[in-house]
């Protein structure tokens, strides 16, 4: 273990330099191929390529396009208008359409960090003109794009079915109903939050049935999108993959056709836009490639899950320890590099327990998705803070009610397994 050791070291080293994820675990992963005899350096590049032939990934650009596409052809600006129209009455209201919209919004961008940054562009103007503070306004946006996480077509769920073998069809069955517990939790965090800030409601009452009725309509489109997806892929009319593609071609007819939006400035600003969000992805994701072999070689998960095993072999304790663990790794690397890097680690210490996969899979990817808005390394919460124009000290602090909603529900979705096995076991049949 002592050469997957130093590459670690550098890594993190690299990481406190301020040195962008990708190059740093790259240089890493190379370091350790330096410093253990025998290996081929030939490897080294077959593993940065083989990364990014993997067919099943071909859904994260994918997805991507397709969710920039949606943005920018008036399915979001809709969407936002059915969560105005279902949280007007209540106390800071705009802060509930952050969580009704990222709920919405799960089936559209799939990337909480994309999420988070829209959410902020689009309610932060009007957050700051009503008077809300706006730490609270940027913590309220970031967090709540953790629902984006859960609720399919999710980044997350991908990138862990794929390296993790784990069905994503069942992975985004799954995450449906923690979603939606998320949404409940987060607005009732605002709520009281809100109250006490006296940050009062647009309406003194609910919208009408025919309002609502009218903005459902409006957001068919987009809200028809990820029950087709489960849909299509139950019946294997398509593969996750192929569902990205759907996914993309779907959006540009619904931008063209019937909001007709679309136009052809707007569809090249959006490959541009798309491009730049594309390449991050896959440069982590080719470079993680190479380290993930020095995790593989030095055998480190095996190493890492005889010391976990010889902790406990209480399967709730395990998984308690192990959203500890993410919970910490979380503070200091990007979410899609631990989705990559430990999911081979962690699977097999769960699954030799009896935990079932799919059930882990929305656990892990629910708290380390979170990191993105935790100090110091939290991606979303400088993102957030920036358009907010605030610290993010200021954003931290102001995140705790939120927080503490989130592990609310992390802790309902981890003890109780059927929260997020009840809607794949009914669609996809028990899982043997």
């Amino acid at each position: 273990m002592h050469s997957m050791g130093v590459a670690t070291i550098v890594f993190i080293v690299f990481l406190l330099l301020g040195m962008p994820v990708a190059f740093a675990i790259g240089i890493s992963g190379l370091v350790f191929f330096m410093v253990t005899e025998g290996l081929p350096y030939t490897i080294v590049v077959q593993k940065v390529l083989a990364t990014t032939q993997s067919f099943t990934m071909l859904a994260i650009p994918l997805f991507i396009f397709a969710g920039n596409l949606m943005n920018n052809t008036g399915i979001t600006k809709r969407l936002m208008k059915l969560a105005d129209v279902l949280t007007g009455h209540m106390h800071g209201n705009i802060a509930q359409i952050s969580c009704v919209l990222s709920t919405l919004m799960g089936g559209v961008s799939g990337s909480a960090n994309a999420d988070a940054a829209m959410e902020s562009r689009i309610l932060g103007p009007e957050m700051t003109k009503r008077g809300y503070s706006r730490g609270w306004s940027a913590a309220i946006n970031g967090l709540s794009s953790l629902i984006v996480a859960t609720i399919p077509p999710s980044m997350g769920l991908i990138i862990f079915g794929s390296i993790g073998e784990v069905s994503i069809g069942r992975l985004f069955a799954a995450g449906l109903i923690p979603g939606l517990i998320m949404m409940v939790a987060l607005m009732i965090a605002v709520d009281i939050s809100a109250r006490k800030r006296k940050y009062l409601p647009d309406h003194k009452k609910p919208a009408s049935l025919k309002e609502v009725g009218k903005a459902l309509i409006d957001g068919i489109w987009a809200l028809l999108f990820p029950i087709l997806l489960i849909v299509f892929i139950r019946f294997g009319i398509m593969t996750p993959s192929e569902s990205g593609a759907f996914a993309a071609v779907y959006a540009i007819f619904v931008g063209t056709v019937i909001y007709k939006e679309l136009t052809w400035k707007v569809f090249f600003q959006t490959l541009k836009d798309s491009t730049k969000d594309i390449a991050v992805v896959t440069l982590i994701l080719a470079m993680s490639g190479v380290f993930g072999y020095g995790i593989v070689y030095d055998r480190v998960p095996q190493v890492i899950a005889s010391t976990l095993m010889n902790i406990t072999s209480n399967p709730t304790l395990m998984l308690l320890i192990i959203i500890a663990l993410l919970t910490v790794s979380g503070m200091f690397v990007e979410t899609t590099v631990i989705a990559l890097l430990l999911t081979p680690i962690l699977l097999p210490v769960v699954t030799s327990l009896g935990i079932d996969p799919v059930h882990f899979g929305i656990v892990m990817m629910t708290v380390t998705t979170m990191g993105i808005m935790t100090p110091p390394v939290g991606i979303a919460l400088y993102t957030t803070s920036t358009i907010m124009e605030c610290t993010p000290e200021e954003t931290a602090k102001e995140s705790v009610p939120f927080f503490i909603a989130i592990f609310t529900t992390v802790a309902i979705v981890t003890l109780i397994p059927q929260v997020s096995l009840f809607v794949p076991n009914l669609i996809f049949g028990p899982a043997f």
